[in-house]
Formats: structure tokens, C-alpha cells, sequence
């Protein structure tokens, strides 16, 4: 999810109908070699106001469930206090044998899995710091935080950036009691962790989270511009304690895209990265720019190509490779997760997901745009909708995904041929409000042993089951342990 910085809050809050219309404005509008022409910024910002004066009804009605046939809901666990308000978003995702963990601005939430159709919080950890993106490795959980706070505590407050004290970055938790999670250590990076990714060594005696932040500004100590870099942070994995920035590699030394002001977004540091440790490649996401790297060398990641999209492209937010790292699906966080971009005005190639094909070996590896993809149903002004997290389906022979589209729900797709990708199942609750835009909707969506499961920022955890001739191959595959944008490879044919 986007950040905005008045000064340095990077905390979502509701979105006004009005501010939504303002937000699809921010349209690519440049022309690009490899997507098609839009509509000019002008148009769309006059028709999104126009609808934004009088709510839509249409659709589905407040919190009505519409689905696929072979996607259903089987449970439903609400928010709990102190977890329980609207300023408490569900985040990110993880998991680890029977257990999902789960972040939200306030801190994190560990539920047992065990029986999908009847998940049980274990514990809730009370730990304020946006977004609190989370991961997990063996008994430790590694934390995000991207708001700046008096200290690096737990019972921190917010603080502006412009204080050096002010603290951002990494907390690691030891999770080997579920019911007792215990704090361990904070590591600080600059501009603090919007995201990060774990890469294992290739020793496994250490992991290594690379650290995305951005939007640097000169009157933050600790976040100065330019900021092209992203921290990567070593962890011993049986000290823990030892956690420290080893490197902070500048991966675009000549400068990142410039952006367009109110259009597309600037290059100023990296959203996020998924990594594919097995064949040592990742793929960042870095607003701007979306990249290609060589992680052989742990430490010293090396960009071996960039692609650039001015027309539909206004925010790089997040990657998917395919199994068989062939191809990469980038998402455009347009409007950034706050606005009403799943509409007729809008269209279906902005806010959508761009499949590019990667082609040749090495340093000459390419990515190949192919196509773009968007949820087929229109939905309400009232619904903030637009690409966000998703993850494969452990399909053998198709590459397959399931993606979180917020208030849009969640999304079932196709892309085995990479120009033609289609939808095969979606699932999805109607808005929060008729009237005004809450923010709300899917977060995560992943799929892990046998299920789905998806953090709503405001309804909880929800797990979904597919029942599909073309998915059920992904039965037979299990994962002892699953971070998303830490990818991990399974054997197909």
C-alpha cells in the first residue's frame, strides 16, 4: 500500500469520495513502447469528480457475498480488541506449519490453522507501527515499521521524522512460544521499512531482509534524499541479537525515474521486492521502475535490467514470478490503495497487473511486456479496489495465482499464456458503506497447503476453498513454511 508523507504519517486513512476522484487522476499518461494509449489525466480527473458527487448503489449491496461457483467462503474470524477499530488495518501475511501470522498497524496476530474451517487466535501482540509487513524463519518473526516513533519500543508514539531520535525499521521477535511471542531486537534503517523480503543465506546459518523504503525529504535526518537505495539487514539465525545493516546498495546509481508530477510516481527508493532464492534472481517493485536483480551475492544485489511503463503504470508496487522464473506479474497500486479505481472510467489497464516474459540468460535477461490483467466486474465509488498482494497457486504445468484486490475481493487467475491471461474464480463482499468510502477490502490474499486465506482490513481473516479441475494438482504440494515474496520453487512437469 502507498504511503503519503503529511509530514511522515504513512498510516491509510479514509478516503473522502472527493480526495478518491483526485487520486484516479494520478494516471500515466507518457507514451511508452510497450502499452497502449490512455485516456489523457484531464478527462479521467473531470468524469471521476462527476461521479464522485453522487454515490453509486449499484452492484452489490453493504456486505452481500458474491462468488464464483467453485470458490466459497468457510470462515470468517473478526478483528478482536484491541484490534478492533477502524484505524487497525489488517496487513501483510505469513505462515509456518498449522499457524498464520498476520500483521495490522497496531502489531500482529498469531492464529492456529490447524482446522481451516475454524481458525483460533493463539496470540495477539500489541505493537503500533505501520505497516508492520511481517515474515517468518524458524522461531523468528521480523516485523516492519514504517512510521516514525518516539523509540523502538512496543510502547512507542508517533514522532515526527524531522526528530533524529525518532526511530524506523526492523523489530525481531522470537516466536517459538505461539501464546508468548518475546521481542529481541530492533534494527534501524533508513527512511525507515515500508516492506521488506527474506532472502536465506546460502549457508542458512543467517538470513537477510531486504529492507524497501522511500520518499525521502531534506528535513528528515534519517531519510535524506536521494534515497536509491534499499538496507539489507543480516540475522544470525542463532543470535538474533547480533540482527545488523551489513550494505545499503544503491540500485540506481544514475537515478531513478523522474516521474510525473500528479501522474506517475517518482523513483525515490524501492515498494517492495520478491525474491526467488532458488535461482538467486528477484524483482523489486520500485514505484517508478520495476527491476530485475541477480541476488547470487547475498549482499551486493545487482540490477541486470529495468522497465519502465509512462502510460498505465503510476505506482510499482509489488511482483510475482512464475515457477519456473520465466516471467514476472508486476502490480500498479494506482491511486494507492485508497481510491475507487475498479470502475468504467478508470478502465482495464490502470491499477491492473503487467506480465512481462523474461527472456535470455544472465546478465542479458529482459523482461518482455505481454499483457496487462484486471478484475472483468465494475465495482461501487464507495469501494477502494485496485491490484495488491497476491501469490501462486502450486499448479503443475500453469502458472496460476490468487490476488487480493481490497474492496474488489479476491481474484483467481490465469496467465499461462502470458497475452492472454483470464480470471477462474473470484470472491467478494460488497462495500462497507453506501454512501462514503471506508477503507477496507482484501490486503493479502495467499494460498498455502490446501486453502486460501486472506487478510481484510477490517472483516478479519477470511478462508476460502477452491474446488477447481485446473487447481487441484496444487493439492499435492505442501510448504512447511511460507513468506510470499520470499518465493518459493516446488516441482511441476
Amino acid at each position: 500500500m502507498i504511503r503519503f508523507s503529511l509530514p511522515r504519517r504513512r498510516q491509510l486513512r479514509i478516503v473522502s469520495l472527493a480526495a478518491a476522484g483526485l487520486l484516479v487522476a494520478s494516471v500515466a499518461t507518457a507514451p511508452a513502447s510497450n502499452a497502449a494509449v490512455t485516456p489523457d489525466a484531464e478527462a479521467v480527473a473531470t468524469a471521476t469528480t462527476a461521479q464522485a458527487a453522487t454515490a453509486t448503489t449499484a452492484g452489490l449491496g453493504v456486505d452481500e457475498i458474491s462468488s464464483s461457483p467453485n470458490l466459497r467462503q468457510i470462515a470468517n474470524l473478526p478483528k478482536q480488541a484491541p484490534f478492533d477499530t477502524l484505524a487497525s488495518l489488517g496487513t501483510d501475511m505469513a505462515f509456518q506449519g498449522r499457524y498464520a501470522f498476520v500483521g495490522n498497524y497496531n502489531g500482529f496476530v498469531i492464529y492456529d490453522i490447524g482446522q481451516p474451517s475454524t481458525p483460533k487466535i493463539v496470540s495477539q501482540v500489541l505493537c503500533p507501527g505501520s505497516q508492520n509487513d511481517i515474515s517468518i524463519y524458524g522461531d523468528l518473526l521480523f516485523l516492519s515499521t514504517d512510521s516514525s516513533r518516539t523509540d523502538d519500543s512496543c510502547a512507542s508514539t508517533a514522532q515526527p521524522a524531522s526528530v533524529k531520535e525518532s526511530w524506523e525499521g526492523i523489530k525481531v521477535f522470537d516466536i517459538s512460544d505461539k501464546a508468548n511471542p518475546r521481542y529481541v531486537k530492533a534494527v534501524e534503517t533508513a527512511c525507515g521499512s515500508h516492506t521488506h523480503t527474506l532472502v536465506p543465506a546460502k549457508d542458512r546459518r543467517s538470513v537477510y531482509l531486504y529492507v524497501s523504503s522511500y520518499s525521502p525529504r531534506a528535513e528528515f535526518p534519517d531519510c535524506q534524499p536521494p534515497h536509491d537505495s534499499i538496507s539489507i539487514v543480516k540475522v544470525p539465525v542463532k543470535d538474533p541479537t547480533a540482527a545488523a545493516v551489513v550494505a545499503t546498495p544503491n540500485l540506481f546509481p544514475d537515478g531513478g525515474y523522474g516521474g510525473i508530477p500528479g501522474q506517475t510516481s517518482a523513483t525515490s527508493g524501492c515498494h517492495d521486492i520478491t525474491a526467488y532464492p532458488a535461482k538467486d534472481i528477484a524483482a523489486g517493485a520500485c514505484m517508478g521502475d520495476g527491476i530485475l536483480m541477480d541476488i547470487s551475492d547475498r549482499e551486493a544485489p545487482r540490477v541486470i535490467n529495468r522497465v519502465r511503463d509512462t502510460v498505465n503504470f503510476a505506482f510499482w508496487h509489488s511482483a510475482t514470478f512464475n515457477n519456473t522464473g520465466t516471467k514476472v506479474v508486476f502490480t500498479d497500486e494506482l491511486g494507492g490503495g485508497g481510491a475507487a479505481t475498479c470502475n468504467e472510467v478508470v478502465g482495464p489497464n490502470r491499477g491492473a497487473d503487467a506480465i512481462y516474459d523474461i527472456t535470455g540468460r544472465g546478465d542479458a535477461r529482459t523482461m518482455v511486456f505481454r499483457s496487462y490483467y484486471k478484475i472483468p466486474r465494475v465495482n461501487a465509488d464507495t469501494e477502494n479496489c485496485v491490484a495488491h498482494n497476491g501469490s501462486l497457486i502450486p499448479v503443475l504445468g500453469r502458472d496460476i495465482m490468487v490476488q487480493a484486490w481490497y474492496q474488489g475481493g479476491v481474484s483467481v487467475w490465469d496467465f499461462t499464456d502470458s497475452t492472454k491471461p483470464k480470471e477462474i474464480g473470484f470472491w467478494e463482499r460488497g462495500p462497507l458503506s453506501d454512501t462514503q468510502l471506508v477503507t477496507g477490502g482484501a490486503w493479502s490474499t495467499y494460498y498455502y497447503n490446501g486453502h486460501i486465506y486472506s487478510s481484510d482490513i477490517q472483516k478479519g481473516l477470511d478462508v476460502l476453498e477452491l474446488n477447481d479441475w485446473r487447481t487441484w494438482t496444487a493439492n499435492l504440494v505442501r510448504f512447511r513454511e511460507l513468506n510470499v515474496q520470499t518465493q518459493a520453487g516446488y516441482l511441476s512437469w
